[in-house]
């Protein structure tokens, strides 16, 4: 009797065989388009990054006391919570696994960086109330070329070093490195997730408009011109594999590549300009918004 019940029990274990392989077979996950996430990190981006320095321009100084945080300093402090946490949802949607580790590296120095830029930003707006102009360097500053003793103004150069430098470098590097190692997860072979939806359409032109303003205020061109260069290099090593970017892959790869387009635009613009000239020399010439604002806006109001 027991053999029997060994023999029936053998044969349903393989029938049921084949049914199971196919449920344990790893199904390729359908990936749609994020338009909850790239909406955020765009609007957000909007809002706490560009909008930060008019805000603290529009609202009256006498809320915000220049020894007391201003509200461009809260909307900072938010950005460098809110942007990396976005960042980290944008990963864990990749359709493939990604190395755990450098990303959070990459989100720590990120903080890191962004925190650095906010003590240096928030003192260097505070000076442009006091008269300093942005399209001059410090030592050439009215307010900063007489100060006593000399040596401060050794001072105001490392925190334009840590704002306009190291802070820079240690935000967006590994926020460029982060959007790569997302955008190399984004590649499928079904040609129904290769198209861009119409949402996505929609937010492509504010996405590179403020790609356009990080890059150029950012002083960050090599950067973002490697990394396009990256992206293209890994679309054609794809290609080579039958795979194409998915509708986050195109939309972070047309946004990129509009941005390419509107930097060039800016400095054709501001090609012969003498000024902006003498400030950013050098074999890269991109100057910065809010130096153009202090020089040819600002003075004829």
């Amino acid at each position: 009797m027991q053999t029997v019940r060994k023999r029936q029990g053998k044969d349903l274990h393989l029938k049921s065989a084949p049914g199971v392989s196919k449920e344990n077979v790893p199904q390729k996950k359908k990936q749609r388009f994020h338009f909850d996430l790239w909406l955020c990190l765009t609007v957000q981006n909007w809002i706490l990054d560009f909008g930060r320095p008019i805000v603290m321009i529009i609202l009256p100084l006498e809320w915000f006391p220049l020894n007391k945080p201003s509200a461009g300093d809260y909307f900072h402090m938010a950005y460098n919570v809110i942007t990396p946490f976005l960042m980290l949802k944008l990963i864990e949607r990749s359709p493939r696994v990604l190395s755990r580790t450098a990303v959070y590296l990459c989100i720590i120095t990120f903080v890191m960086g962004a925190s650095i830029h906010l003590v240096g930003d928030s003192i260097n707006h505070r000076l442009i109330l006091s008269g300093y102009q942005l399209h001059l360097s410090v030592r050439e500053n009215p307010i900063i070329k007489d100060l006593k003793p000399a040596s401060l103004i050794d001072s105001f150069e490392l925190l334009y070093y840590y704002d306009e430098h190291l802070g820079h470098l240690m935000w967006y590097i590994p926020f460029f490195i982060i959007l790569f190692i997302y955008f190399t997860g984004c590649f499928s072979s079904g040609e129904e997730q290769k198209k861009v939806p119409l949402a996505g359409w929609l937010l492509l032109g504010p996405s590179a408009l403020y790609y356009w303003y990080l890059v150029t205020e950012g002083q960050i061109t090599e950067l973002f011109l490697l990394t396009f260069v990256a992206m293209v290099a890994m679309v054609i090593f794809q290609h080579h594999k039958g795979l194409g970017p998915d509708s986050n892959g195109l939309f972070l790869f047309y946004s990129f590549g509009v941005t390419v387009f509107l930097v060039a635009l800016w400095v054709a613009y501001l090609w012969n300009d003498p000024v902006l000239r003498n400030k950013y020399p050098g074999l890269i010439y991109v100057p910065e918004p809010w130096s153009y604002y202090t020089l040819h806006i600002k003075k004829s109001h």
